[in-house]
């Protein structure tokens, strides 16, 4: 399979609210460093906005990042700033805030539901933007998620937010979000090697409101947010030899074959990688190749 003419309109689209995306798009936090944003040594800083500039120029429309993506010498919003501002029309950026981490790059503890109008500011201030396109809550430990949320909500409501969306939650967060404000996405890790019954449901109840589910770390494993696996069972292998693409893609790409609301933004500070993350979004697994994933899904739990 060849990966270099392949763009990200291959994948198809499907709207965050009222804003079009192609289904392949590009998380940042690995632009930061040779692991997680908040692992290993910072990556080349020229070679991060190649893969920035290079997405846009493969059709990624759909950028997914935020302010506490950094390292000790590279922010992920700035990085996004310098390659692609000014913003072409059609580019979506979402953010993501809740968690928090000093100038240090300590954890603290989950922004109370005041602060997140900071955070929020914060990710406009170094993205230079007047308005996010989509901001995520990330929950973290609260039980219940309407107070976070409901501040959100009066952000959208005041013009700094266009659409809003929730990551890391259970499909109950989900009905109560609904109950405050319209959410247009639902950020959770899921993977083919992730057996995962909460995220199940909550991809079909996305589907069934016109909800975006996107899956993250769908290529990581157990490793999660330090990078990649290299541990694939014979099945994805199996499936990638058909098709003459890596095992890395065949995990990318098969979250997209579970519906056409799901969307996928893999990360990678590699233009090389970037190239067949995109490309992925080409690939069309048959039935039995789906029965076989499937197979191996509920094997592996």
């Amino acid at each position: 399979m060849t990966t270099q003419k392949i763009t990200a309109d291959a994948s198809g689209t499907f709207a965050l609210g009222d804003l079009p995306v192609h289904r392949i798009g590009l998380g940042t936090m690995r632009l930061t460093g040779s692991a997680a944003f908040h692992h290993g040594t910072p990556g080349d800083r020229e070679r991060s906005l190649t893969v920035l500039r290079e997405a846009v120029a493969l059709g990624v429309n759909h950028i997914d990042t935020a302010a506490f993506y950094f390292s000790s010498l590279r922010s992920a919003n700035e990085l996004v700033n310098t390659a692609l501002s000014p913003y072409p029309d059609d580019l979506v950026i979402a953010a993501k805030v809740g968690p928090y981490r000093d100038y240090h790059g300590e954890w603290g503890a989950s922004a109370r539901p005041g602060e997140l109008r900071g955070h929020v500011e914060e990710n406009l201030r170094q993205l230079g933007r007047d308005h996010l396109d989509v901001v995520y809550l990330r929950r973290m430990s609260q039980d219940s998620i309407a107070e976070h949320f409901g501040a959100l909500a009066e952000l959208r409501t005041a013009g700094l937010v266009r659409h809003l969306g929730i990551s890391g939650v259970e499909p109950r967060h989900l009905a109560e979000a609904l109950e405050i404000a319209p959410v247009v996405s639902v950020q959770n890790r899921y993977a083919l090697d992730r057996p995962d019954p909460a995220g199940d449901e909550l991809l079909r109840l996305c589907g069934e409101h016109g909800i975006a589910f996107v899956p993250f770390y769908t290529v990581a494993g157990e490793a999660g947010e330090h990078g990649a696996t290299a541990a694939h069972d014979d099945t994805v292998l199996s499936v990638a030899r058909a098709h003459g693409v890596s095992p890395a893609q065949v995990r990318i790409a098969w979250p997209l074959h579970q519906g056409p609301h799901v969307l996928a933004i893999p990360g990678t500070g590699d233009p090389g990688h970037l190239a067949d993350n995109v490309a992925a979004g080409a690939l069309r697994f048959t039935d039995g190749e789906l029965a076989r994933l499937a197979e191996a899904r509920a094997q592996a739990g």
